[in-house]
């Protein structure tokens, strides 16, 4: 939980310091606009509320910083509730896990996504280096692959050998570093 939090206070920051007239450009995350990616990212909270609360959340359109902390909120308020992180849901790649698991996951895409949205909008992509360590250990090298044969996650994109962990993560994950 504590992982997922730090990464959401980073994404709201980045968030916050987009211009509106950033939000129709483009993304490292090549299928997604700026908006579209923090629709996303709004989204991820909602999917988590949904995993605890009973539910499908609706699509998000139009999402801003303040939805994002507002859900963001909601999640941690909810998973503070006892029991909460042993429930479970369904993943976004069609198998059951826990909710503890689905907050790590919301983590991971959070982290990779405020990246996308730093670049996109000439923030300092820079990311926690701690936090970055976490989500490699988790989730390299399987977590990629799982996600490509679902077709959520693109092509792995090689990093010379001695790459920082951060452009280990971005490569694994489909970005140019």
């Amino acid at each position: 939980m504590q992982l997922f939090t730090r990464a959401a206070e980073r994404a709201a920051a980045v968030m916050a310091a987009m211009a509106v007239d950033q939000l129709h450009a483009p993304t490292p995350c090549t299928e997604w606009s700026v908006q579209q990616l923090v629709d996303h990212m709004v989204g991820s909270t909602d999917y988590l509320l949904g995993a605890l609360l009973g539910g499908e959340p609706d699509p998000r359109s139009g999402a801003g910083v303040e939805d994002y902390r507002a859900g963001v909120v909601r999640v941690l308020d909810e998973l503070d509730r006892p029991g909460a992180l042993e429930r479970t849901c369904m993943s976004p790649l069609g198998f059951e896990w826990t909710i503890e698991q689905a907050t790590a996951g919301t983590f991971m895409d959070n982290l990779v996504h405020t990246w996308d949205l730093a670049t996109a909008t000439g923030q300092d992509p820079g990311s926690d280096g701690e936090l970055v360590e976490a989500c490699v250990a988790m989730f390299l090298p399987d977590m990629p692959e799982r996600g490509r044969a679902a077709g959520i996650v693109g092509p792995e994109v090689a990093v010379p050998a001695g790459a920082s962990a951060q452009d280990r993560l971005l490569g694994a994950m489909g970005r140019r570093p």
